[in-house]
């Protein structure tokens, strides 16, 4: 049973499009989640029509209101909450797992305060005796795409190679690739900043300037990413990878964005909480702005955009006057930036 049934923790999209590909190689998978209905829903009907409208899921695929059902006599979890919800489901997972357990976690955030990224708060939560191997996945991967079974590339990273390469074996087939990095910290920090660019670049379209803008957000987002990332302890050359510009790429131009919508509504004249209360999902990005702003204050690097979004999310500032606070910045080279990331002989 344990080695083809695997749990996964969390039965939103991501969760839901990823029990798809798992079903789809063979395993049998434990779909957790916390609404009674909506589990019903994934057993009778294998629809969880709520996160992924029109997608059938495999009879291989079911859901279970009981994390301790869950569990049971697999060895590998995927956790797929929200940033706000890590703690608490790693609470519970201790409280109920009696031996140890591999974990995959795909979430993309950075919890404010602590400034903690996920794999970090998972360790400080569930004990060493109790967490057997912990990996990351990230990767420019919308769940409706990968529902739909399109052509998706991702990678993973873990302290250990060895549960990298089990990863990449367990997600691999021929519409979900995987790659490997061993560059945790670079592969998590790009999977959350980019949230906060991509909310500028909805800003930026819903204040209707065009892809000249968006242009420029995008290529001077990757460039404070990698300013602090690297500050951080990451590998420079992860920014240019998959959970880097692929990432944001996708993240920042697509409609099926929840950040990049909610960027885009805010930029059309809303108010955060209404945005909040439409989108009727997490927004990593809002939490992850917080964050950011906090770490680059505690590595003392510039980020003017999030910065400018810090200030719009949490302040009040109007976003056309973040936008022309952007454009009035000093005159700087351009390459004045990059020496941070990779060394003065640039």
């Amino acid at each position: 049973m344990s080695k083809k049934t695997i749990a996964v923790l969390g039965a939103g999209s991501w969760g839901t499009a990823l029990s798809i590909v798992l079903a789809d190689n063979g395993f049998k998978v434990r779909l957790w989640g916390n609404k009674k209905g909506q589990i019903d829903e994934i057993n009778t009907s294998h629809t969880n029509a709520f996160y992924l409208p029109g997608i059938k899921l495999q009879p291989a695929i079911t859901g279970t209101f009981s994390l301790e059902e869950a569990l049971n006599g697999i060895d590998t979890a995927v956790l797929a909450v929200p940033t706000k919800a890590v703690r608490d489901v790693c609470r519970q997972v201790k409280a109920v797992r009696k031996s140890p357990l591999s974990i995959i976690h795909v979430t993309k955030g950075i919890e404010p305060g602590s400034l903690m990224r996920i794999s970090e708060m998972i360790e400080e939560e569930i004990p060493e005796s109790l967490l057997r191997d912990l990996t990351v996945l990230s990767g420019p991967s919308h769940a409706e795409e990968v529902s739909l079974r399109h052509p998706t590339t991702v990678t993973v990273s873990s302290k250990k190679m060895a549960a990298a390469k089990k990863a990449q074996d367990i997600f691999m087939n021929s519409n979900f690739r995987v790659y490997t990095n061993p560059d945790i910290i670079g592969v998590e920090l790009g999977g959350s900043l980019k949230n906060i660019i991509a909310l500028a670049a909805g800003i930026s379209d819903g204040l209707g300037y065009g892809d000249n803008a968006k242009a420029a957000l995008i290529t001077r987002g990757l460039a404070e990413i990698a300013r602090l990332g690297t500050k951080m302890g990451a590998n420079p050359l992860t920014f240019l990878g998959l959970a880097g510009i692929g990432d944001l790429i996708v993240t920042c131009t697509s409609v099926h964005s929840r950040n990049w919508r909610a960027g885009n509504m805010l930029g059309k004249g809303k108010k955060l909480d209404d945005v909040l209360e439409q989108m009727g999902m997490v927004v990593e990005g809002v939490r992850t702005t917080k964050a950011a702003y906090q770490l680059s204050s505690r590595y003392e690097v510039k980020m003017p955009i999030t910065d400018a979004l810090y200030h719009v999310l949490f302040e009040g500032l109007d976003p056309k006057e973040a936008v022309d606070n952007l454009m009035g910045r000093l005159k700087k080279h351009e390459m004045e930036g990059l020496m941070d990331v990779l060394g003065e002989q640039y």
